[in-house]
């Protein structure tokens, strides 16, 4: 029986999410639920776990499951869910105060530094098509404001971002939704066995530790030769070249498809191109929404707690 803990106490609804199509998730004791705000390794950390669950055997290509983008037929991905008899996992975008949270079900809460969530963000946004934004804004069932286009500048666009939010508890986001508040949302629960933290940098520089830490989290034993062939598989570059074969539609979505959905992958290119009046608003916002201890997790990963 769904052991469901904690409250729900938003209702995210917009251009892209909608929180309420959870209502219909049937949980199994073996789920994986792997939440970012956006722009922190998402698609990565997917990969990663495909790799682990099909350990050991030809890992076939599973179509994302993301339950809370509203554009998708919602009775299309039910099925599609129900339908899957390997070990599940779901992507979502909801801060955990708009999720049905279950006992039973193990959560991969992925962070990374706001500023460089930002550049990566920019880069996304930017680059949305027309066929995107028709995607986003004009399919029936929208709550609220079309998603606005980018603005040209990404001066502009950080200035809202980090001090704006879409919805009225939340500060910072603009025009998604919170990134931060995301995080903090997580982090206030990081004490729960059935939560695990893994950053973005600890993932660039010590992509085994990590990959171990996530195995082990999963209950998936991993032989190390199975490791070596994990992370050639999973690296940023073998990811480029799958997405190439496994998205062949991304250039409907962005601008240089492939290229630009992958983009860098790489962190501190903020410290280029942010003023310190801008980055001073940062600060700001960060001190209001985290904890101490969450913005040194998210500004530094597994090294702010290492002494």
């Amino acid at each position: 029986m769904a052991s469901k803990l904690l409250e729900v106490l938003h209702t995210y609804q917009n251009h892209t999410l909608d929180s309420t199509r959870w209502h219909g998730y049937r949980p199994r004791a073996d789920d994986i639920v792997i939440a970012t705000s956006y722009k922190s390794g998402t698609t990565w950390m997917l990969e990663i776990v495909r790799r682990l669950v099909f350990l050991g055997r030809d890992a076939p290509f599973v179509d994302e499951i993301w339950l809370d983008a509203r554009w998708h037929p919602l009775t299309e991905v039910m099925q599609q869910l129900e339908a899957q008899t390997h070990r599940r996992f779901i992507k979502t975008h909801l801060p955990l105060d708009g999720l049905p949270f279950y006992a039973q079900v193990k959560y991969l809460v992925v962070g990374r530094d706001a500023r460089d969530v930002a550049m990566s963000l920019w880069n996304h946004y930017a680059n949305y098509t027309d066929q995107f934004y028709a995607r986003i804004n004009d399919t029936p069932g929208r709550v609220g404001a079309q998603l606005p286009s980018c603005p040209q500048d990404i001066h502009q666009f950080w200035r809202k971002w980090i001090t704006g939010g879409w919805f009225a508890w939340e500060s910072e986001g603009y025009p998604f939704w919170s990134n931060l508040r995301h995080t903090q949302t997580w982090w206030n629960y990081r004490q729960l066995e059935n939560i695990l933290f893994v950053h973005y940098h600890d993932l660039l520089t010590d992509l085994p530790v990590e990959i171990r830490r996530i195995a082990s989290f999963l209950d998936i034993v991993l032989p190390d030769e199975s490791l070596t062939a994990l992370m050639r598989a999973v690296s940023l570059d073998s990811m480029r070249r799958d997405a190439e074969r496994l998205y062949p539609n991304l250039g409907q979505l962005w601008h240089g498809g492939v290229q630009t959905f992958y983009f860098k992958g790489m962190n501190g290119r903020w410290k280029d191109v942010f003023s310190a009046e801008e980055l001073a608003l940062y600060a700001e916002t960060a001190a209001r929404v985290l904890t101490p201890e969450c913005r040194a997790w998210l500004e530094q990963g597994r090294l702010a707690f290492a002494h």
